[in-house]
């Protein structure tokens, strides 16, 4: 549309909130407590040019509203929001500065970084929050009015995969295609190439049943890093809560729609990483782009008794005031829109601990989960917790409510320190195995509420993990010092590259030790997208701002000997956690109870075949063990006996009793993966874990 309708605007309705198209016109409502009076702004097709500013009508329930006849899909607008300047007292309303509305579902342009774009005078003397008076519109992207029913469907249907059965593949949209030479450079970057075949069948090969995406939501480019020549490449800078990132979807959002739906007609669900615990606009010295020139006061936790300063609990500069009904219904508002509109299956939600703080702190039965929990449509999906916040009492692992599943950094910890050797952490490792029951078997939770990674977006990919003893971030332009820097790696002899065959072997051995661990254990595995052909960030622990070949997945590696070996042996664990229920426990049950005479659910072995007593566990110079574990699924008995051994050095197992036929079905030692028959004992590389399964075990007890 190139004109602007000039019809007047009548009262319209509170409620939808946002800018809805009904055939006849666009009906606007914006929430706004403190406002005392909303401006709609209407924009040429270029979005350069407002055309008409008018007021909304009417004021309801603290919802400004007005009807706009004849308007149609594709208008562009935004919003000036009056009230008072009072950053003292929270308020910062400021009429000069074009704002987004927060239910804008598709954005048009980005922001162009300048002064004007802050509320208060930039470069004036330090704590100087006077009134800028400049106009942002020219800086700002605008709002697009979207039509009803953007996309069709069609039979399509969503997977139904169990929680039990589910393996999670944490990937970059943008990050996943831009070094495909296989794809069309148009597609590269986008959300298309999620739905393209090769790509599905990549995570086939690998047994992945959902991606989790990094954040899709637009997200603002941070001006410092773009003064640095770098950018905002993972997008935890969420600019709008309800439009996809454009980059992503630069032919629109069904773009992204249509890989969703390739994606389920593969059998594969998609899960995204969202990000409600705090916006772009930072800390009281940030910029004015939406929900602080809307009300400022309601959407953002303000120090008490010092309103101009924001409560910092993600370390981001802000924290989104969740227990406001307002706050809470745009993010419950935004879940059900990428629910139902884009038939996502799951949202990862970062930073959790902070959506659960109540006055008091975390508290499981806050607001925003007594919220979803009893939601209809949101309950039934994948929901993950990033269990930790940097507030006080931030770590709350296992803490959750039931209904959620929760990364377990604990699991992570352990397997890279016992894979590296350290001592007194055999106690730990049998813990993880086992579904970290410590931490979960509270309240009737399942073991899949532990989705257990050794590797993630944020830290090392498992190459550097074996290839690095520190961390690398010289490319950050922060002196190296951003990023963790314990990081539980180690190089095995050498930092980075190394052309050394035996350092290159034993990194591969530990590599594999590392993903049997993860695919083996009671929970939910999480592999890092590249983990499974050796990606590298050179050391980087902290690529969050590089958008380039340091980040993007090098799919060249996949055609070499390594990375197809690599492939093969995930695609293998994949197949195994699929064959094995005892593998994979679907619930927390009595690990004593015994599913065959002298054949407990899980036991525990030292080396020789005794069991591991209380006073071993706490030998911590002790680190090789066996783990036996039986199951009993309709009537069917599973018994596998996992061997480890991060010693540096070979050792010999004996078979715990009783006698049973055991196969080796997978040694982490070699790349040769054959089954072959196992009689009194095996040996065990070093660095391994060998994985036997008991044959003809038969029907279980009456």
């Amino acid at each position: 549309m190139n004109q602007a309708p000039h019809a007047p605007l009548s009262a319209g309705r509170p409620y939808p909130l946002g800018a809805n198209h009904d055939g006849l016109g666009v009906n606007f409502a914006l929430f706004s407590a403190n406002a005392t009076r909303v401006d709609l702004c209407l924009f040429d097709a270029n979005g350069r040019k407002e055309m008409r500013r008018v007021a909304l009508p009417e004021c309801t329930d603290e919802v400004w509203h007005g009807y706009l006849p004849d308007a149609e899909p594709g208008l562009l607008y935004g919003f000036r929001v009056h009230g008072p300047y009072d950053p003292a007292n929270g308020h910062r309303f400021n009429p000069f500065k074009l704002l987004l509305d927060p239910y804008a579902r598709r954005l048009h342009g980005e922001v162009h970084w300048g002064d004007a774009l802050f509320g208060y005078r930039v470069g004036h003397a330090r704590g100087d929050l006077s009134m800028d008076r400049r106009d942002s519109a020219a800086l700002m992207p605008k709002c697009i009015v979207t039509a009803e029913h953007p996309y069709s469907w069609g039979d399509s249907r969503a997977p139904d995969t169990p929680w039990a059965d589910t393996i999670l593949y944490e990937v970059h949209v943008r990050g996943a295609s831009m070094m495909r030479d296989d794809i069309p450079v148009s597609m590269r970057g986008t959300a298309a190439a999620l739905g393209d075949p090769r790509f599905v069948e990549h995570l086939h090969r690998l047994g992945v049943s959902a991606v989790e995406l990094l954040p899709v939501h637009a997200f603002l480019q941070n001006r410092t890093l773009e003064e640095r020549g770098l950018c905002n490449y993972w997008g935890y800078d969420t600019l709008a809560y309800f439009a996809p990132e454009p980059r992503y979807v630069p032919n629109g959002p069904n773009t992204l729609r249509q890989a969703i739906r390739r994606l389920h007609a593969a059998g594969i669900q998609v899960v995204l990483d969202v990000v409600y615990n705090h916006t772009c606009e930072g800390n009281e010295w940030g910029p004015t782009l939406s929900w602080r020139g809307i009300d400022n006061a309601s959407y953002y936790r303000l120090v008490p008794g010092d309103e101009r300063r924001y409560i910092d609990e993600t370390g981001c500069g802000n924290t989104v005031n969740l227990s406001h009904p307002a706050v809470l219904r745009m993010v419950l508002d935004s879940l059900r829109e990428w629910a139902c509109s884009y038939r996502v299956d799951g949202f990862r939600f970062d930073l959790c601990a902070t959506l659960g703080r109540e006055g008091t702190g975390f508290d499981p039965g806050a607001g925003f989960f007594d919220a979803i929990l009893q939601d209809p449509v949101l309950s039934r999906l994948k929901l993950i917790a990033e269990p930790w916040d940097v507030g006080l009492g931030g770590y709350q692992l296992g803490q959750h409510p039931p209904g959620f599943a929760e990364w377990n950094g604990v699991f992570r910890d352990s397997a890279r320190r016992y894979w590296r050797g350290d001592a007194a952490q055999r106690q730990g490792m049998a813990g993880a195995l086992c579904g970290s029951r410590s931490l979960f078997d509270r309240r009737h939770r399942r073991p899949w509420s532990s989705v257990n990674f050794i590797t993630a977006h944020d830290g090392f990919t498992l190459a550097d993990l074996v290839s690095y003893a520190e961390r690398h971030n010289e490319a950050n332009g922060e002196d190296g010092q951003d990023g963790t820097h314990e990081n539980f790696s180690a190089n095995w002899g050498v930092e980075g590259d190394t052309d050394d065959k035996a350092i290159a072997g034993l990194r591969d051995c530990v590599r594999r030790a590392l993903l049997a661990s993860l695919f083996f254990s009671d929970g939910t595995p999480m592999l890092l997208a590249g983990d499974e052909f050796g990606h590298t960030q050179s050391g980087n622990n902290n690529v969050y701002c590089q958008d380039n070949p340091l980040s993007w997945l090098d799919w060249s590696r996949v055609d070499s000997t390594r990375g197809e070996t690599m492939i093969r042996f995930v695609g293998r664990l994949a197949e195994l956690r699929w064959l094995h229920p005892s593998l994979h426990a679907d619930r927390y049950l009595d690990l004593a109870e015994e599913i065959l005479p002298g054949v407990a659910r899980a036991g525990f072995f030292e080396p020789d075949g005794r069991p591991v007593s209380p006073a071993d566990w706490e030998e911590g110079e002790q680190r090789a063990f066996a783990l036996r574990r039986a199951s009993l699924r309709g009537g069917v008995v599973d018994v596998t006996l996992l061997l480890l051994n991060p010693r540096d050095g070979a050792l010999s197992f004996v078979l715990p009793e009783p006698s049973l036929t055991w196969t080796c079905e997978l040694d982490s030692g070699t790349e040769d993966h054959s089954v072959t028959a196992v009689t009194d004992g095996i040996e065990v590389q070093a660095h391994s874990i060998v994985l036997l399964a008991a044959q003809g075990a038969g029907d279980g007890p009456a």
